[in-house]
């Protein structure tokens, strides 16, 4: 089956293609098919990943499958949220989102985070019943960025069980821990389920 994956981050690509490798189908991202990325209106990731969705499959005539996630502080009321990828504004880049993250946070002590990951599968657009798996990342915030692995805020976001931030992890390792690997592994146990032809 070929899939699209309703996002042009190229990272974000990466890491699925690896975590959803047992299942018989084929991912493209939206941007090689020329689908621009739909406004994401909604409060929260599973609103906006189901937006995304379908979006996708309605301008490639494919099923679809769709991220959406985010960095969430206690401090900060739980932002940056659905808003992680363009915390700075419009056409942010990772490192001046992780700027305005930590001057946002340099009167806090308290700097628990969480990241947040949802997944959906449609089959067509209007499909009743996504399929949909979350997944979250527990750690804290560092002042001093380390690594140069993973995207976005990976280089801030310290991992405690492994003393190290999420950009000095092994991907592999980081794809057993994190937030997008935990709601892939509960995507492909629920697509076995559902639709067992799909996985290999």
């Amino acid at each position: 089956m070929d899939l699209v994956l309703a996002s042009g981050n190229a990272g974000k690509l990466a890491e699925l293609e690896l975590l959803l490798a047992p299942l018989a189908v084929t991912l493209t991202s939206q941007g090689k098919l020329g689908i621009e990325a739909p406004p994401e209106p909604h409060g929260t990731f599973v609103e906006n990943a189901l937006v995304k969705a379908r979006h996708a499959s309605a301008h490639s005539g494919r099923a679809a499958i769709a991220d959406d996630s985010g960095l969430a502080i206690e401090a900060l009321g739980g932002a940056p949220g659905v808003h992680s990828a363009r915390y700075a504004g419009a056409g942010a880049t990772d490192a001046d989102n992780n700027r305005k993250l930590i001057a946002a946070l340099a009167d806090h002590e308290q700097r628990s985070a969480a990241f947040h990951s949802v997944l959906v599968f449609i089959t067509h657009p209007e499909d009743p019943c996504p399929t949909i798996a979350c997944g979250r990342w527990a750690g804290e915030i560092v002042a001093d960025a380390a690594g140069d692995g993973g995207f976005g805020y990976d280089p801030h976001f310290y991992v405690p069980s492994e003393r190290c931030t999420a950009a000095q992890l092994d991907p592999a390792r980081k794809n057993l821990l994190s937030h997008r690997g935990k709601a892939a592994a509960a995507l492909l146990q629920a697509l076995s389920e559902r639709f067992p032809e799909l996985v290999t």
